[in-house]
């Protein structure tokens, strides 16, 4: 029986992106400024998968005592990113890993600050 490929899962509201190397203009057409560059504040990059989202509790479930196991399924507030969709986000919120010798990173949601989304993006 062949092995199943490994493959990344990424877990709530993180997203996983294949960076851009900074430049002055991206390859999307978003300008950014000579300050932004040189201190490394921002970076962009094309998102390649996303996390279900922000796990949310049963309203239900509030009340009940904690102790409590529920039986419920997890029900998630979905990412805004999707996967092909190009993001510019704070660099310093970046964990970048490698995996199959490709790098990447890992960004929580809060630290995008726009997505370019369109057949020409």
């Amino acid at each position: 029986m062949p092995e199943e490929p490994k493959r990344l899962i990424v877990v709530g509201d993180r997203v996983l992106i294949a960076p851009e190397e900074g430049e002055e203009r991206t390859n999307v057409g978003l300008f950014l400024p000579p300050s932004a560059i040189e201190g490394r504040q921002v970076q962009g990059g094309r998102i390649v998968a996303t996390g279900p989202g922000t796990p949310m509790p049963e309203p239900a479930s509030i009340e009940d005592e904690p102790w409590k196991i529920h039986g419920a399924e997890v029900k998630y507030l979905p990412t805004q990113a999707v996967a092909g969709d190009y993001a510019l986000f704070f660099r310093k919120a970046a964990v970048e890993i490698t995996f199959e010798d490709k790098t990447y990173l890992v960004v929580p949601q809060a630290a995008i600050l726009v997505l370019v989304r369109g057949k020409h993006g």
